[in-house]
């Protein structure tokens, strides 16, 4: 039996689209000793009928609360956060507020807070995060939001109310996200705030983009499946906007207590066509590529280490066609993609074992990965991008 994730009701019989053989992870991605034991598994997606939120069928991967992210070493990335942060703090007069944020890695996003003039705390589950976070003096302890009524911080850590909450794609991966929003709200002080990012489910489904799914992301949010779950969880949704393409940034403030219920009335519910059609149109222009590529000799290479490159290798030609997988992430290099096994390399191997071709696989982040393989090769290498359902050159 499969419930909602978000309402608890229970979700129809049949999924609306099944991916079959897509990466089990996109973060355990296998080394030379495991990549045998490695296999593609099929992924069953779900519209509840009742609130609208678009869900897999499985249960989370095993590091849910962990939060493992390369995007923060990106200019893009930290142009972004920049942005974001002078917005929320200038808007809403936040100078001097104690910020926490839930779920923090690393604490790449916590150290771009330095500049302004706020105390900047992280919570992170995953303890080696927590201690390199901490090497490098941010205020970081271990601690994840695992109950309702949970108090964060104590035996030495700072405890709340904190003023305001930050939490960058990573709602998507819980399979209780009532209990997490609840748990952030009763460690808020009144009229606390937060600033929020999930993956947009509107870009997936305008562009046909199915490669974005994975199974790390056991839910995928719309601007009103987001919305309706921040309010029935004690949120005022006060600013929302579509930001780097691809993802749904919101703020909020906390509402009083007892102010919030769950409606009872249906919810959104959304077409979900375009993911069986940009599967055969992606994988068709995959296939078209790889033809001329054999018929001219020419050889070829995958730019992009994240889930979209790990499922398109999976899932079209490319795993069979593609020399390697290119990425910057010192901690992916030397590994092999899930389910296809390429191998997963640093830009330099370009000079050991080049290639004619580069396809682009990193939405949101193109321009930037391009101006880098010019940088390097010097326009010794054809740069092609997926734009969408569509191989376009860059």
């Amino acid at each position: 039996m499969r419930h909602c994730i978000a309402c608890r009701r229970m979700l129809p019989a049949k999924p609306v689209f099944n991916l079959k053989n897509a990466p089990a992870s996109a973060q355990d991605i296998p080394d030379k000793d495991h990549v045998h034991e490695d296999q593609g598994i099929d992924l069953e997606l779900y519209q509840c009928g009742h609130c609208g939120l678009v869900q897999f069928g499985c249960r989370p991967v095993s590091y849910y609360r962990d939060v493992i992210r390369a995007g923060g070493f990106s200019e893009t990335m930290k142009n972004l956060r920049h942005s974001q942060y002078r917005h929320l703090i200038g808007t809403y007069h936040l100078e001097g507020k104690r910020f926490l944020e839930v779920g923090c890695g690393g604490g790449e996003f916590l150290r771009m807070l330095e500049g302004f003039p706020v105390e900047a705390f992280g919570m992170e589950n995953r303890p080696q995060l927590v201690a390199r976070a901490r090497e490098s003096g941010l205020q970081v302890w271990k601690e994840f939001p695992e109950t309702a009524d949970q108090v964060f911080g104590g035996n030495g850590c700072p405890q709340g109310p904190f003023d305001v909450f930050l939490s960058f794609n990573f709602l998507e991966h819980q399979p209780e996200p009532d209990v997490m929003l609840q748990a952030i709200y009763h460690n808020l002080a009144e009229d606390g705030m937060g600033l929020i990012t999930v993956p947009a489910l509107e870009y997936i489904l305008e562009h046909g983009s199915y490669y974005e799914l994975l199974r790390d992301h056991i839910a995928y949010y719309s601007f009103y499946t987001l919305r309706q779950l921040l309010e029935r969880n004690g949120f005022a949704v006060l600013e929302e906007e579509m930001v780097n393409r691809d993802t749904i940034s919101a703020i909020v403030r906390k509402k009083p207590e007892g102010g919030w219920a769950m409606p009872e009335e249906p919810g959104e519910k959304v077409s979900l066509d375009s993911l069986a059609w940009g599967y055969e149109v992606t994988g068709g222009e995959i296939r078209e590529l790889v033809r001329r590529l054999a018929e001219d000799g020419k050889t070829l290479a995958v730019w992009g280490a994240s889930h979209q490159g790990f499922t398109l290798a999976a899932t079209t030609e490319l795993g069979k066609a593609a020399r390697y997988i290119i990425d910057s992430a010192p901690f992916k290099q030397g590994r092999f993609a899930p389910a296809s096994h390429l191998p997963i390399v640093a830009p330099d191997c370009f000079f050991r074992d080049p290639v004619d071709v580069v396809l682009i696989v990193a939405p949101g982040y193109t321009e930037e990965i391009a101006g880098i393989i010019r940088g390097k090769t010097g326009g010794q290498v054809k740069i092609l991008a997926i734009r969408t359902s569509h191989i376009e050159s860059v």
